[in-house]
């Protein structure tokens, strides 16, 4: 039968949307995200001109089909963004990639500058221009974890393949390469793929400049089958495995001409001898004014410069005098690591000091020095700010921002009881998830806190939540536990299958979150039972309220009920009992937390199932069919031997 010609432009038009649907891939794996210390003073206006500018980028995208890079502006509300596609995606996929970028970065909220770096694309906004920035501080080098079957020749090539993009990308129209080279004596046809691309607002100097550090970056990860390094102002990428079609790679031999990886270092070889006295006398020169020059204060750049430079080293003299002498009258508290103190530093900067009560053994300190380098590169608005250490004295010391409005546990429990309205309490609520988002999903390695609990959240002069004491858990010597009585005192925070067996995932720190959003609501510890005239924990007595529809009950009684709503208190109390489910896997990520608790209407979601908690007398119920209890401690309590920090 003879098909008629409507009937065939409809079954091609079909069969290329399907096969457009098959191979589509934005590329959208999470390298890199993060958002500037800084917000705007004027919300609404900046607002309007991030969505123009974002509009904007889109248009460009969309319309020019050969273009993967776009920049806009609005001076008005002093916004600036870039958007940089990987060349070899498509149209469609280079939309979708900036699609998941647009989406993620708006979790920056007010923040006056951020960035999210996926493999497909690259998103970032600031509040001044950064279109010729190349090499920035914080520049990274992200490694893959397989190793290559034959190390030696797999990075022979690598290192070649990437020497000579370095040199051929800066020279090409658009700063842009995709090549590939194969594994000499490798078995079967191994290969290596490569792409290097640079910014196309920086100069060709500055693209160089950005791919000899991003080069330095990924030859680190060899000989791992696949390295990535990220920049301000470029990218580089190798793998074992194309990620690029073969009709899209780049004839770069022309553009290498004398600069070959091969003569490029015989070159440099001979430059380097003839001129190395010269430059030594200009490096020292150099550095001794520089030493003896004021420095600037800086503001965080698209990889969070002024984050990822690393902890300040303080004098342990000059943190003994900023803390007078760790006098009582200065001590801010006690923490489940440490006491900490309220300091004055000699320029006038307040700060809190916090003595870590760990060991002083060498290994203590190598571990120290390494989780304090990785935990001062945390930068979010809702994480506390490490600021530096003192590893040089007699306790290990840290140094972080000062918060003036100390622990949300004093608003809920304590002396300033009652003084936080529905508002400032969702704020709360809405700014830990964040921060526990970031800590699990978004920072290069998953961090769990293990001690989510409101003395661990701590409030600046806008009432924000700032999470305090996380990454520190892995300092702990091994026969140790930092829910000890002493710090934790109570299972209430804790999820029962990290309590009773040890089980340690991101979902425990989830757990822990939903009992944070409990007694946020109601004002209440989670481990009282003298408040309740039934004797039930706040756990119980929220499952019992929520099931006969009674949820209101639950609401902290000096709140003005004017300031919300049966259906908005229900919805957080319904996400709180999620998070405490069992077992483990029936708990939402904090990442979908969030997003719950932003939408203000009614979102589809399954119902929540019985909580699991442990009661006073040891036993997980319900949900945990395992028969083990906890040792016998005081009421409610963790023993140090049950939760070993592993």
């Amino acid at each position: 039968m003879k098909m008629s010609p409507h009937i065939k432009v409809f079954s091609t038009t079909l069969i290329w949307w399907w096969l457009t649907m098959v191979v589509a891939d934005p590329q959208t794996n999470l390298l890199n995200s993060g958002c500037s210390q800084y917000n705007v003073s004027n919300e609404s206006a900046f607002y309007a001109s991030l969505n123009a500018t974002f509009t904007n980028l889109r248009a460009e995208l969309n319309n020019n089909s050969n273009s993967r890079f776009a920049t806009a502006q609005q001076v008005t509300g002093s916004a600036y963004a870039m958007v940089q596609c990987r060349n070899y995606l498509s149209t469609a996929d280079c939309l979708a990639c900036f699609t998941a970028a647009e989406t993620k970065i708006r979790n920056c909220s007010a923040a006056n500058g951020a960035r999210v770096i996926y493999d497909g694309c690259f998103l970032r906004y600031e509040s001044s221009t950064f279109y010729d920035q190349g090499t920035q501080i914080g520049n990274e080098g992200i490694c893959g974890n397989q190793t290559a079957s034959q190390p030696a020749a797999f990075s022979t090539a690598a290192k070649e393949l990437l020497a000579d993009l370095q040199v051929a990308t800066p020279r090409i129209n658009g700063f842009f390469a995709a090549s590939k080279k194969q594994v000499v004596g490798g078995v079967g046809n191994a290969t290596v793929y490569a792409v290097a691309q640079c910014a196309e607002t920086v100069s060709e100097t500055g693209c160089q400049d950005c791919l000899t550090v991003a080069v330095g970056n990924a030859e680190v990860c060899l000989p791992n089958t696949d390295g990535r390094a990220i920049d301000a102002g470029c990218f580089l990428r190798y793998s074992d495995t194309p990620f690029f079609a073969d009709n899209q790679t780049t004839n770069i031999t022309p553009f290498l001409g004398n600069g070959s990886s091969s003569k490029k270092k015989a070159i440099i070889g001979g430059v380097v001898g003839g001129v190395a006295g010269a430059i030594l006398i200009i490096a020292l020169f150099v550095w001794f004014t520089i030493l003896r020059r004021p420095k600037p204060v800086t503001r965080g750049d698209i990889l969070g410069a002024t984050e990822l430079r690393g902890p300040v080293n303080y004098k342990y003299k000059d943190l003994k005098s900023a803390t007078k002498n760790f006098s009582e009258e200065n001590k801010l508290g006690e923490g489940g690591f440490g006491d900490v103190y309220k300091g004055t530093l000699k320029n006038g900067k307040i700060v809190a000091v916090k003595k870590l009560a760990i060991g002083q053994s060498s290994r203590a300190k190598a571990d120290f020095e390494s989780e304090v380098k990785l935990i001062s590169n945390v930068h979010h608005r809702n994480m506390i700010r490490l600021l530096g250490c003192c590893t040089k004295g007699p306790e290990l010391l840290l140094v972080y921002e000062y918060m003036a409005n100390s622990s949300l546990d004093k608003f809920l429990f304590g002396e300033r009881r009652g003084s936080l309205n529905w508002k400032q309490r969702y704020d709360i609520i809405l700014g830990t998830a964040r921060g526990l988002a970031y800590l699990h999903e978004e920072f290069h390695v998953c961090i769990i806190h293990r001690d989510i609990k409101t003395a661990n959240i701590l409030l600046d002069d806008d009432f924000q939540p700032k999470i305090a004491d996380f990454g520190l858990a892995r300092l702990l010597p091994e026969d140790q536990s930092h829910l000890s009585t002493r710090f934790a005192g109570t299972l209430g925070y804790t999820a029962p299958e990290y309590a009773i067996h040890g089980q340690l995932s991101e979902k425990v720190d989830i757990y822990s979150f939903g009992v944070v959003v409990l007694e946020i609501i109601c004002g209440r510890k989670s481990s009282e039972v003298k408040a309740d005239p039934n004797g039930d924990y706040l756990l119980e007595r929220a499952w019992k309220l929520y099931e006969n529809d009674m949820h209101q009950e639950l609401v902290d009684e000096t709140l003005d009920p004017k300031e919300y709503t049966a259906e908005e208190v229900k919805r957080i109390i319904e996400i709180a009992l999620s998070c405490m489910q069992s077992p483990a896997g029936l708990r939402p990520s904090m990442s979908e937390v969030a997003v719950l608790l932003k939408s203000k209407g009614s979102v589809e979601r399954q119902p929540p199932s019985k909580p699991a908690y442990v009661d006073s007398e040891k036993k997980v119920r319900p949900g945990d069919t395992s028969t083990s209890t906890a040792s016998s401690t005081s009421n409610a309590t963790v023993s140090t031997s049950q939760v070993s920090a592993r």
